[in-house]
């Protein structure tokens, strides 16, 4: 998952919080000149739903635009990140939207839309 940093925000590193297992490094790319953002599985323990739970705050914190401007994933990432909270019926419908060629990538907005569609 790659993230975006709102204007107002030269950097951001670290954990946004316990219990995730993932923490948010960056990258500088030379050739660019720019950095960009990620999230990152810790080598330490991870609950079963603790990548779903880092998406949604970043997706939760784009929505104030405050630290992180928008978020860009996957549907691989996302499916995998649903199927191991055990989201079952969200994480098919991710997959069904990249077979029927309707989605490969999701953004803050999209993923707080399947938060509210599937109660999760």
């Amino acid at each position: 998952m790659e993230i975006f940093l709102s204007k107002q925000c030269e950097s951001l590193t670290g954990s946004l919080g316990r219990g995730f297992g993932y923490y948010i490094r960056s990258f500088y790319c030379k050739r660019k000149n720019v950095t960009h953002y990620y999230a990152q599985r810790s080598k330490h323990t991870v609950p079963a739903d603790g990548h779903w739970r880092m998406i949604l705050t970043c997706a939760e914190l784009a929505q104030n635009k405050l630290h992180i401007a928008d978020i860009k994933i996957g549907w691989l990432e996302l499916q995998t990140a649903l199927y191991e909270a055990k989201s079952y019926i969200a994480s098919e419908q991710v997959r069904r939207n990249h077979v029927e060629k309707c989605k490969d990538t999701y953004d803050a907005r999209d993923i707080i839309n399947l938060k509210i569609t599937f109660g999760l």
